[in-house]
């Protein structure tokens, strides 16, 4: 049953994943003054607690826009985590998500059961302004003095007497990549 109340008796969720940037927010109060009659339609759904399951956005629009009482449905059946489960249902679709709450306060597991998708979509950067850099003159001098690496390709009955070798010469302190070069000169030499 849909029932008004002043709106300073509705508490916002502390766990809200739910987040709106300034401008689709400055829309939502602008669709909330210019046809108020739609939160008849869509009222912010509170628990016995009065704390919002659903709305957290409207009603922060609502005060925004100056509302001084709003239309709540109370949830009173519902369980702890049917709760949650709801505040999730309710938004699967719309807005944008705070990724950071959604991580550490919810379980991925239930989150993609509800239908909420909690892998951010991979955002294409631009790296074309690089272009316009002498990336290697700075990479180099960036690196200078800093030790770099190669990678050495061993067969596979080789590779675990390579990795004790190179592991017991690290621990004698020795600069094993100094050891190798003066090794294969010395095999370089015998080849001339």
């Amino acid at each position: 049953m849909i029932q008004a109340v002043k709106i300073s008796e509705i508490k916002n969720n502390p766990n809200n994943p739910r987040i709106i940037r300034d401008d689709k927010f400055k829309k939502l109060v602008t669709s909330i003054q210019q046809f108020p009659q739609m939160l008849q339609l869509r009222p912010i759904v509170v628990n016995n607690d009065m704390v919002v399951l659903g709305g957290n956005m409207r009603l922060k629009a609502c005060m925004e826009a100056g509302l001084k009482t709003v239309p709540i449905i109370k949830a009173s059946d519902l369980t702890e985590e049917q709760q949650k489960e709801f505040i999730i249902k309710d938004n699967v679709g719309y807005g944008e998500w705070d990724w950071d709450e959604l991580a550490n306060n919810w379980d991925n597991a239930e989150l993609n059961e509800w239908g909420l998708d909690v892998w951010q979509k991979e955002v294409e950067i631009d790296y074309s302004i690089l272009d316009d850099i002498e990336l290697e003159t700075k990479m180099g001098e960036m690196t200078n003095g800093v030790r770099k690496a190669i990678q050495i390709e061993f067969e596979p009955e080789h590779y675990d007497e390579a990795v004790e070798l190179v592991k017991f010469w690290r621990e004698q302190g020795a600069y094993v990549g100094k050891m190798i070069i003066d090794f294969l000169n010395v095999q370089k030499g015998n080849i001339k």
